[in-house]
């Protein structure tokens, strides 16, 4: 009997080793084996995988009033910011009582009872009951816990100063793209990226990291001050009362670095509703996407190349009959005047056409054209905006002595404005060609990167600045009936009337004028350049058109930037050394 309890005892020792033993097997192939298998399953199961699209990056711009132009501070204005705007829509399954849900919610939109009910009544399971509602209508109407209700957000570009700055701005288009200005040309560093982003849940949400890359776009801070942007567009309004002007530009830029301060358009839009507008021109940025016919504003880069060729000097005279004749082709100055014995100082000051023939002529042609191209009038200037125009102006190249004469005071060559305040950064700056640039910083989370302006090597010396500096402060402080002359300040500049060729391109609109003015202040440590532009103002000539308006705005910087004065305004001589 003993024996028999044993072999039980055994028997059930043996089956309950087999049993663990299968167990710890079972464990061991779970846990050891396929683990991997079992974890991917469990994570699977705490982990859903959503594509989606990072917001798009914001643009913003700041003041300079501290630094006077240098590294943006202060206070920072939104130029562009993504907006949410929320649509509601309905299932209509789920409406337990359509005409109890139309009547509470015709109270928070748009729709009346009647076309609520008539959406919700008919065929289709879902509808679009309202869209662009602002997260404070959202608010009030999920506060209703209508059964059936669904919202989504559909986030939209909005600019918030309206009009201001509109073509250096551009928009973002209907397809989500970028257009125009720096929305279309930093599109890629604006965009957000797609990706793929997890959502955990159990317990892998609690000690998950959740420090996932973001697929958010870059911010941008542009180098545009808010307040001489602002200050520059009013000026142009300004000038469309008083002058009765087609268009207008200005630009202001640091002559060091190439920063851009301001660039003003007129007309301009209104970028949240760009949809309504008629005449696609108006999203052109008229100061680097067309191109004109400068005129005598061209005349102190043909003075430098002389000056800098040692071919005249400022006191070097020639006899004006009022007229130059090159292949059976006639040169007169402005108004037929004649002008009689007249330094290149008289030239620049009473805006001689003759004379700048003459230093043309005293260089040669070939000479001549190497330095419009030094000057970067052959080329883009490379500025950070969209869709940049330029001309090889090729006319030059094997040209006859009648076109280099009339290029020499700014007829029959091709620029942008933006060369040409480039070109006068150069002439301010002690001869160094500078790229204009409009974003001043690139910011995504942490990660800041700044634009390094880029400054060419002199292309014209010391000397020829020394030499056409006093030339060009002559003009404001003695020509130009001292209208442009601020107190206490030595300015330097030069006028341009310029004709508007004809669309055939044979001769010029008779009763049609670009009147402009660029200049710099303080003259002996420039801070500013400036540059007027003003389409067809009824203005008999820029003297009395441009001038003023440069004198505003230069008045305006100085007094904002707080630059102190050259001289005492009150003792009589006042003539630069």
């Amino acid at each position: 009997m003993k024996k028999n309890n044993n072999w039980r005892i055994g028997f059930i020792l043996f089956i309950v080793i087999a049993i663990g033993a299968a167990i710890i097997s079972r464990l061991f192939f779970l846990q050891i084996l396929e683990r991997k298998l079992f974890e991917a399953q469990a994570l699977g199961q705490q982990t859903d995988f959503n594509t989606i699209t990072g917001s798009r990056g914001q643009i913003f711009c700041t003041s300079s009033q501290e630094t006077k132009g240098g590294k943006s501070s202060g206070d920072v204005k939104s130029l562009a910011i993504n907006k949410d705007s929320w649509i509601i829509s309905a299932s209509t399954k789920n409406i337990p009582d359509k005409i109890a849900f139309a009547e509470v919610l015709s109270k928070y939109i748009s729709q009346t009872k009647d076309q609520i009910l008539s959406e919700i009544s008919g065929n289709s399971q879902y509808v679009i009951l309202q869209k662009d509602l602002s997260s404070n209508e959202l608010g009030k109407i999920k506060a209703l816990n209508l059964k059936g209700l669904s919202w989504q957000n559909t986030p939209e570009r909005y600019y918030p100063q309206g009009q201001m700055a509109s073509q250096m701005l551009g928009f973002l288009g209907g397809s989500g793209l970028g257009q125009y200005g720096v929305e279309g040309y930093y599109d890629n560093v604006l965009s957000g990226k797609s990706g793929i982003q997890e959502e955990k849940s159990g317990l892998d949400s609690i000690f998950s990291d959740n420090n996932q890359v973001s697929l958010d776009g870059s911010d941008i801070y542009l180098t545009i001050d808010y307040n001489i942007q602002f200050e520059a567009e009013t000026l142009l309004k300004k000038e469309k009362i008083k002058d009765d002007i087609d268009s207008g530009q200005i630009i202001v830029i640091k002559p060091d670095t190439g920063k851009i301060l301001a660039l003003a358009n007129f007309p301009n839009f209104n970028p949240n509703q760009y949809g309504k507008e008629s005449d696609l021109s108006i999203f052109q940025n008229s100061a680097m996407q067309k191109l004109f016919e400068p005129g005598s504003i061209m005349k102190p880069f043909t003075m430098a190349a002389a000056l800098n060729e040692g071919k005249i000097t400022p006191n070097t005279t020639y006899i004006d009959t009022g007229v130059v004749t090159l292949n059976n082709k006639s040169i007169h100055n402005f108004e037929n005047e004649i002008w009689g014995e007249a330094t290149m100082t008289k030239v620049l000051n009473d805006s001689i056409n003759t004379g700048a023939v003459f230093a043309e002529q005293k260089i040669g042609n070939k000479k001549f054209f190497s330095y419009v191209d030094k000057f970067g009038f052959t080329s883009k200037t490379g500025v950070d905006l969209q869709g940049e125009v330029y001309s090889h102006n090729d006319s030059l190249k094997n040209g006859s002595d009648i076109t280099f004469a009339t290029a020499s005071f700014g007829q029959g060559i091709e620029l942008t404005p933006m060369q040409i305040i480039r070109g006068f950064c150069a002439l301010s700056n002690g001869g160094k060609l500078v790229k204009p640039y409009i974003v001043e910083k690139i910011v995504n989370g942490k990660d800041i990167t700044y634009t390094r302006p880029e400054i060419s090597d002199s292309i014209i010396s010391q000397q020829t600045i020394s030499q056409l500096n006093p030339m060009l402060i002559n003009v404001v402080d003695d020509g130009l009936r001292r209208i442009g002359k601020i107190p206490g300040y030595y300015l330097a500049g030069k006028t341009g009337t310029a004709q508007v060729p004809l669309k055939n391109g044979k001769g010029y609109e008779t009763n049609k004028t670009i009147q402009s003015f660029v200049g710099y202040g303080p003259a002996f440590n420039p801070q500013f350049v400036i540059m007027i532009k003003l389409d067809n103002p009824k203005a008999a000539k820029s003297a009395i058109s441009a001038v003023p308006v440069f004198k505003q705005l230069a008045q305006y910087i100085i007094n904002y930037w707080q630059i102190p004065p050259d001289y005492d305004a009150s003792v009589k001589n006042t003539s630069p050394k």
